[in-house]
């Protein structure tokens, strides 16, 4: 009999192009019906968001062909280690919801480059880790490079940080360790130095149409009227020009960033072989970079357009083909309202990201602790939709980039007018410049103090740590810092921790900061991993122990109690206190965090807003009983109760 013959026919299987029949008929009969399942599943969502994207374009037909060829390769080549676990997790589809816990960094900030980083993968295990973030390490444009943003090449590491072989060695030993590693995969642009650029401005017709261009200043004044500006200050304008070519290329964040033009479709094909290859290669997650500008239409600002999302749907289904044990996460850093067409939730619906940021809470926490009143998160919240099954909000507390306020702007415009003067205290008073501020954070991208800017600083500086003089002024500063902790741990499905706040480490170095390249004010909250600090963790008479001991802690408890898991509904209650924020998670848990200087005691209401179950509680961290009728809170204090022991 033939390789036909002996395999049995799939539901749909007469909708396969024959060169891909061809393909599977000659591979591991195992992965061929796997593979067949998964492009029946798939391939009524893949064609119909592709037909729409480029069914116009010349010999359409025989590049989707391509496409489908190419990642069913990528599938067959897949490792089998890589394999075994794409068919765990589509056993277990929610397993990226069950006591997750991401760590973001630098590589060459936290271990110096990728073969330092297996060194600290017994720190991550200690702390619970479970998704390792490491910010760019693929070859970037030779600096200023936007920290490794500006691509030069997605098939290659940075030399400065290791080789392919030195990143499939780290992949692996994550992997043992029980840690899925996650890359930035810049989608929205390139460096001027990839090849594509290269040879654009070389002359090529084929590589320019891989990029946007503007022949008239008057079509950029027609464009800028709608766009907004990412880096007013350091990097005014949306447009380069590029002499060579005698055009302005569209450039969304910085001059050496050229946007790509996904109307092209080996734009779109290229960038996904290239994702699926880093798959290939062990990368079990990627953070999609500036999802929102991946489609340009005259007369709108050009972000969030439908287009996107049948972009990112279509690159869902090839990665659900070729690697569906990996994770899309949403760098989409916007009001809340605007993110759940990233989860598949627009107007076109089907399957999406897996993950988005929830910048707005993160945003919201902080206000929250400059005025001492959690009516903003209360605002946030309930503005935060229910996700679909197997999606998970990443909450965090400080990342690499600023904090950007003006995600808020909804929540306080539905607040009444003049609301908005409260981003603007927020913004000075983290920066250091409002009465009575704690804070010793920098404003980024401000040319008037009148107007709200962003917020560069690490989460020990913002929280008064680094200039606390008594020890009543670091206990409380301490405080601030587990207390915003906690929130992110207790809302996130995927709480983020930030390098070094682990340990309370404080802002880049004045000396490390005028030794670095380039006027990017964000290096302020990217310093070097402060082994001084590390070696005090077991400490707790340091304040780094103590900060160090109550993260773990908090993040044991997560992960032994099942009524944490983000799998179960989150809802607000009313604490009768504006400092005060109550959250119920499903019937089995509550969070009570205390944004004030001020001690209070708190009095639920036991008959209307708490479940039974909930009415003889326990502390989730000390297991002891807690009369919640009664139940006091210190300064900044924040405190988990749940049902039962764990």
């Amino acid at each position: 009999m033939s390789v036909i013959e002996d395999r049995p026919a799939l539901v749909g299987e007469a909708h396969l192009p024959a060169v891909l029949n061809d393909l599977l008929d000659h591979a591991d009969a195992d992965r061929a019906n796997v593979l067949r399942a998964r492009l029946n599943q798939e391939l009524p969502q893949l064609r119909d968001r592709l037909s729409r994207l480029y069914s116009c374009t010349p010999d359409y037909a025989q590049w989707l062909n391509q496409v489908l060829v190419q990642t069913v390769q990528i599938a067959l080549n897949r490792p089998a280690d890589l394999w075994a676990l794409d068919l765990q997790r589509e056993a277990n589809p929610n397993w990226h919801l069950q006591g997750m816990l991401g760590y973001c960094t630098y590589t060459d900030k936290f271990a110096g480059n990728l073969a330092g980083v297996r060194q600290r993968i017994a720190h991550l295990q200690e702390l619970g880790v479970t998704y390792l973030h490491l910010l760019p390490f693929l070859k970037p444009g030779t600096p200023p490079n936007d920290g490794g943003f500006a691509v030069a090449s997605y098939d290659e590491v940075d030399p400065q940080l290791g080789t392919l072989s030195d990143l499939k060695q780290l992949t692996q030993a994550l992997r043992t360790a029980g840690i899925s590693l996650c890359s930035d995969f810049v989608l929205n642009h390139v460096s001027h130095e990839h090849e594509w650029a290269v040879k654009a401005r070389a002359g090529s017709a084929y590589y320019q149409s891989f990029f946007h261009w503007v022949k008239s200043p008057e079509q950029i004044s027609d464009y800028e009227k709608n766009l907004v500006q990412i880096f007013p200050n350091t990097a005014p304008g949306n447009f380069t020009f590029v002499p060579e070519v005698n055009a302005w290329t569209w450039t969304t964040f910085y001059p050496y960033q050229w946007d790509l033009n996904y109307a092209q479709p080996v734009v779109f094909s290229e960038m996904a072989k290239s994702l699926l290859q880093l798959a290939n290669h062990g990368v079990e997650a990627f953070r999609l970079d500036s999802t929102g500008f991946l489609w340009k239409r005259e007369g709108t600002n050009c972000m969030n357009q439908p287009e996107v999302h049948w972009i990112l749907q279509a690159l869902r289904c090839l990665t659900n083909i070729a690697a569906p044990g990996t994770l899309l996460k949403a760098e989409a850093i916007m009001p809340t309202q605007d993110l759940p067409p990233y989860f598949g939730l627009g107007s076109t619906q089907g399957q999406e990201c897996h993950v988005a940021y929830h910048s707005s809470l993160m945003s919201a926490s902080w206000v929250a602790l400059a005025e001492e009143n959690t009516q903003i998160i209360h605002d946030v919240l309930a503005h935060t939709p229910a996700l679909p099954e197997g999606c998970a909000w990443m909450t965090y507390v400080r990342c690499h980039d600023d904090i950007g306020w003006n995600v808020l702007r909804p929540e306080l415009d539905a607040r009444g007018p003049n609301q908005r003067k409260r981003l603007l205290h927020a913004s000075r008073f983290f920066a250091g410049q409002a009465e009575g501020s704690y804070a010793q954070g920098a404003a980024f991208q401000a040319s008037d103090t009148n107007t709200v800017h962003g917020t560069n600083g690490m989460a020990a500086a913002l929280v008064g740590l680094t200039s606390a003089q008594t020890q009543e002024e670091i206990v409380s500063a301490t405080s601030r810092l587990t207390l915003m902790q906690s929130l992110s741990l207790f809302v996130g499905g995927l709480p983020l921790i930030y390098m070094g706040d682990e340990l309370g480490q404080g802002n880049t170095s004045a000396a490390e900061l005028a030794a670095r390249q380039g006027p990017d004010g964000r290096e302020l909250h990217r310093p070097r991993f402060d082994d001084v600090l590390f070696a005090q963790r077991h400490d707790t008479r340091t304040t780094a122990g103590t900060i160090y001991e109550t993260i773990r802690a908090l993040v044991s408890a997560k992960k032994q109690h099942a009524s944490l898991s983000a799998e179960h509904a989150l809802t607000v209650l009313s604490s009768g206190h504006p400092s005060v924020l109550v959250l119920q998670r499903g019937a089995q848990a509550l969070g009570l965090f205390n944004f004030s200087g001020t001690s209070v005691t708190l009095k639920l209401n036991l008959s209307s807003a708490v479940p039974v179950g909930l009415q003889a509680p326990r502390d989730a961290l000390t297991h002891q009983p807690v009369e919640i009728s009664a139940c006091p809170l210190g300064p900044y204090a924040a405190m988990w109760l749940t049902t039962q022991r764990p």
